[in-house]
């Protein structure tokens, strides 16, 4: 599943349950599809600060790349 069709189911069991509400089925599947997307949303922002680089005003390292964990 990509992130769009995650995206999609997320809101249209987020609609039901303003709705009608949802079954047990439905409040797992829910559960789970939020954890991929958060999961996705780590990632990608790990990611992102991992590749930051810090330097000085001259273009000199000054961090190096070290995990920032």
């Amino acid at each position: 599943m990509n992130i769009d069709e995650l995206v999609n189911r997320i809101n249209e069991l987020a609609r039901k349950h303003k709705n009608e509400g949802l079954n047990e089925e439905e409040l797992a599947e829910r559960a789970k599809l939020r954890e991929i997307y958060l999961g996705n949303v780590r990632r990608n922002f790990r990611a992102q600060l991992d590749s930051i680089e810090i330097v000085d005003n001259d273009g000199n390292d000054q961090g190096g790349k070290r995990p920032l964990h």
